[in-house]
């Protein structure tokens, strides 16, 4: 293997992470041998490392006309972040209107991209030369790997926290970055990043590859986060259920409070799609439950 390497990016990365990097350190991670040789692990945390990520963002939801392409070079440590940064710039804020409150959304968590993109570069098989492909659509961005599962290992075991590194030493130097925190959760928490919403990251696990879907949570029109009634709309809605009907002046009277209050109770609930208006009285207007 090539000896003449040099560790300026990673070098760089180290100090970022307030963690020493020296000849010592070199040989407790493995990047250097017992025979005073560079590994496989310091190739892949050299300036001179031969794999590369690629990126593809296409037009549309399909593979078709190209909007960029970009390859990104070097230590694997300055792909992950050089990745990162990539893919926040293309990670579009948007702003809706839910009831009273304006909520705005990423297409992406970035805690889900950044888990996404550590988990193919931790964990895909380096004795591919293969790069790994991150494929950005309108409605989706695609992270490839090379490698499929491990032995043993099936899709579902992933989502418990099971987890067997490909890469054990690769991941221990991603670990005393503090770049991750613990083998095994990293799909977890960019599951939790989507359990408020209708669309779920997916996983294809091929023999020689593994893909992570992450759906853009902006696409189209955004996602509705699960809308978690407030006690007073609690209170409204039992009252609903029991009665069949509500009115502002019924409203004052069961949640003790004001008219004022009471309307903007009632509009909260309206501009949330928990009632209507039923009728078409001025006076003293009904609201019934939007499924009656």
């Amino acid at each position: 293997m090539t000896q003449g390497l040099t560790f300026r990016e990673a070098a760089e990365e180290f100090e970022r992470c307030s963690v020493t990097f020296g000849e010592s350190q070199m040989r407790t991670l493995g990047i250097i041998g017992a025979d005073g040789l560079y590994t496989n692990l310091g190739l892949l945390l050299s300036d001179q490392c031969a794999h590369t990520v690629k990126f593809a963002v296409f037009n549309g939801t399909k593979k078709g006309e190209f909007r960029t392409r970009k390859e990104i070079e070097g230590s694997v440590l300055r792909q992950m972040r050089a990745t990162f940064d990539f893919l926040s710039l293309s990670n579009n804020l948007a702003a809706t209107v839910s009831g009273l409150d304006r909520v705005e959304q990423y297409d992406y968590p970035e805690i889900a991209v950044r888990e996404a993109m550590l988990n193919a570069i931790i964990h895909r098989d380096y004795g591919f030369s293969g790069s790994i492909i991150v494929n950005l659509y309108d409605d989706r961005v695609e992270f490839v790997s090379l490698g499929g599962l491990m032995p043993g290992l099936r899709t579902e075991d992933l989502f418990v926290g099971v987890s067997q590194p490909r890469n054990e030493k690769l991941a221990n130097v991603f670990y005393r970055l503090k770049h991750i925190e613990a083998y095994g959760t990293g799909l977890r928490l960019i599951m939790q990043c989507y359990e408020d919403f209708e669309a779920k990251p997916e996983i294809t696990a091929t023999h020689g590859a593994f893909m992570l879907t992450l759906p853009n949570m902006n696409y189209a029109r955004p996602l509705r986060a699960i809308y978690q009634p407030k006690p007073q709309h609690r209170v409204i809605l039992d009252y609903l259920r029991n009665n069949g009907f509500v009115t502002n002046e019924i409203a004052q009277e069961i949640l003790s409070v004001k008219q004022t209050r009471a309307y903007t109770i009632i509009r909260e609930m309206v501009n949330n799609g928990l009632i209507i208006k039923y009728g078409t009285g001025k006076e003293d207007k009904k609201y019934i439950l939007i499924d009656s």
